[in-house]
């Protein structure tokens, strides 16, 4: 079973700044995830949030904010002192990172809130200069980021996020189309993902921060599985 490192190696350092993607890049897993965002001066940035009131000392919207703006303020000193300077990064700066490296890249389009307006585009030329593509999973639980990925780069995988279940996801994600299925841990456990999981379906569960959770799914046959802290799991299954 796959181990995606989640925003980084975010159990040990402040999520998606380039130290948690730093210290996920030495590790032995199968990739990162991390979320994107476009500021107001249509640079991709990554971050979780749609403000970046609970992980920097500044507020406000990302979206009515210039990257100028953003690297004002510190992204790591909530986290943990020593961390105090960490600064907004860009997609192009995360991506370098792993330019080298074997790791796949989850890039989840936070277009579920704000529309971004043309963010797919933007997200999909960073891969190209990068030419990582082969590396790449495009995730969004606005589906219709997909469609749009799909269309204009059918050679990329991309993934369906869902918070809810479904009775027959196969046949939904068809339908977008998506190449595979991210659930929430406790959906993992219901009958449809079994279905799905029978008919050839790739999912991938998030956030699995629990060894003995890691273990029932790798037993069910979950191909992989986000988690904060991807050393300690991987050292539980691995024994």
């Amino acid at each position: 079973m796959d181990l995606f490192a989640h925003r980084g190696v975010s159990a040990h350092y402040p999520e998606n700044t380039k130290a948690a993607f730093y210290a996920a890049s030495k590790l032995p897993i199968a990739g990162i995830e991390l979320d994107v965002h476009v500021t107001a001066d249509g640079e991709v940035v990554v971050i979780h949030d749609e403000t970046i009131d609970r992980t920097s000392n500044g507020s406000g919207y990302v979206k009515d904010l210039t990257l100028q703006q953003l690297r004002s303020y510190d992204y790591g000193s909530w986290f943990a002192e020593e961390y105090k300077g960490e600064i907004i990064p860009t997609l192009s700066e995360v991506l370098e990172l792993f330019v080298a490296t074997h790791h796949r890249i989850n890039i989840e389009l936070k277009t579920d809130i704000f529309p971004y307006e043309g963010i797919e585009a933007l997200v999909l030329k960073e891969i190209a200069k990068h030419q990582i593509t082969e590396r790449v999973i495009i995730s969004s639980f606005n589906h219709e980021s997909l469609q749009t990925v799909s269309q204009m780069a059918p050679y990329i995988e991309t993934a369906a996020l869902f918070a809810e279940i479904l009775v027959d996801f196969t046949t939904y994600t068809a339908k977008i189309p998506a190449n595979a299925i991210h659930v929430s841990l406790p959906t993992a456990f219901r009958r449809s993902i079994g279905v799905a999981l029978e008919q050839g379906a790739t999912i991938r569960v998030y956030t699995v921060n629990d060894l003995e959770y890691a273990k029932q799914l790798q037993q069910l046959g979950i191909q992989a599985v986000f988690t904060d802290d991807p050393e300690a799991i991987l050292a539980g299954l691995t024994k």
